[in-house]
């Protein structure tokens, strides 16, 4: 297909209030909604049989660890025109995952070996999915749609954040192999979604390095080989190279680590906290809050970028992250960390649909899969590093100085964003 042909095709399939879009939200929310439930229940299982915090901090850890191998690799896959094939059959294989861990779970001692192998495989097959996942709002909707398609993604994990742990809970009480089949029922829904849109998801040019060069012959081989190792770390590269190149990327890229940093570092001072205090239903009150306040940042972030364009959203969310996140060194209790972490997501809801739809549309469509892996290896890494560094200072220097200090480095990015976000752009 030509690219002009391309083009029309998801222009007009894959436009505002498409079929398309509509089957992406689906397989978005019914994806966030299992996930979700599993991420409960799977702690509990193993807590229940037994097993230490510890152990299950140890598997947590080696699941983010997957996600920053399998990443990249397979966003250049996606980018050579896989994309949906990958989707697709990482689905099928993540469902299938979950139901051998609840045919397990309903036994009375489910192997620990095949829990734990299960959900390696589940961990390298979602991996897999969100790494191909990257740059299909750009094949699916038409540059005018993109915030909208972009804010029903949020909207669906905001909801499944507020549904999901919930509802984990109650069906691991009425039987704890029902969040895993659960589980694997939204990711074969989820594989339906993707296998019937009708939008070309390949991308418009092809990788360097993707063509076929004919059959070797044994004195070849080798140089062959090594030829086409250098030509997929080069393509593996060419995200890393295009984030690094452009301003606005690069502007991306600094803010979301920034503030999924700091997130994760107020979540873990907060769970420190009201664990010698107030117990897990503390916890889940927190996170109510903050899940419904961020629905409703979702469904209102349209509105709120089009009132006041994405530079204003932007520079204006980041200074006033500011307060509620300082503000939770002198808050105690749920309802008073409950507060902070609604404002806070409150807020950031628009100005998340902005960055994000600024990296779709500064990305050709050829890179999405790899310029997004190279933004989240990056933000995976500041997440994962954050409990470390909270630990450190609640031991060394009390609770509050983890939200001063995050007050402090959101001030930095208000700064940076103050200056450089009128490079941003994002369409309507």
């Amino acid at each position: 297909m030509s690219r002009s042909a391309r083009h029309t095709t998801r222009d007009t399939v894959g436009g505002p209030g498409s079929g398309d879009v509509r089957l992406l939200w689906s397989a978005n929310a019914s994806d966030a909604l299992g996930t979700q439930l599993s991420t409960v229940a799977f702690p509990l299982l193993l807590l229940h049989l037994g097993h230490s915090p510890a152990a299950v901090g140890l598997l947590a850890g080696i699941g983010m660890l997957v996600v920053l191998v399998c990443g990249p690799v397979v966003a250049v896959a996606a980018d050579r025109g896989l994309r949906k094939p990958v989707m697709v059959a990482s689905a099928a294989l993540a469902a299938a995952a979950m139901a051998v861990v609840a045919v397990s779970a309903s036994t009375v001692r489910p192997p620990l070996g095949l829990l734990v192998s299960a959900l390696l495989v589940e961990r390298v097959a979602t991996a897999c999915f969100e790494s191909a996942v990257r740059g299909t709002v750009a094949l699916v909707s038409g540059p005018e749609a993109v915030v909208r398609t972009v804010t029903g993604l949020e909207a669906g994990d905001r909801a499944a954040l507020v549904i999901g742990p919930a509802l984990g809970g109650v069906l691991y009480q009425v039987s704890r192999a029902l969040p895993f089949a659960a589980d694997a029922v939204s990711y074969l829904v989820t594989a339906v979604c993707v296998r019937c849109m009708r939008s070309d998801l390949r991308a418009d040019e092809s990788s360097p390095g993707s063509e076929h060069t004919g059959t070797d012959v044994p004195g070849q081989r080798s140089r062959t080989r090594a030829r086409h190792g250098r030509a997929f770390a080069q393509e593996a590269a060419a995200g890393i190279a295009l984030v690094w190149s452009s301003s606005r990327l690069r502007l991306v890229l600094v803010w979301t680590t920034t503030v999924n940093t700091a997130l994760a570092a107020l979540y873990f001072t907060v769970l420190f906290s009201l664990q010698h205090t107030s117990g897990p239903a503390a916890m889940g009150l927190v996170l109510a809050l903050s899940g419904v306040a961020g629905l409703v940042g979702a469904l209102t972030a349209p509105a709120v970028v089009r009132r006041l364009g994405g530079t204003r959203t932007l520079v204006g969310v980041t200074w006033l992250t500011v307060v509620p996140a300082s503000g939770v060194a002198f808050m105690a209790g749920a309802w008073g960390y409950g507060i902070c972490f609604a404002a806070l997501c409150l807020i950031l809801a628009p100005a998340t649909v902005v960055v994000q739809s600024a990296a779709i549309a500064d990305t050709p469509p050829h890179l999405q899969a790899r310029a997004g892996a190279a933004i989240a290896v990056v933000n995976i890494a500041g997440a994962a590093l954050a409990p470390v560094v909270v630990g450190v200072l609640v031991t060394h220097s009390g609770a509050s100085a983890t939200p001063l200090a995050c007050g402090v480095s959101l001030t930095l990015l208000a700064l940076l964003t103050t200056a450089r976000g009128r490079h941003l752009k994002t369409g309507g």
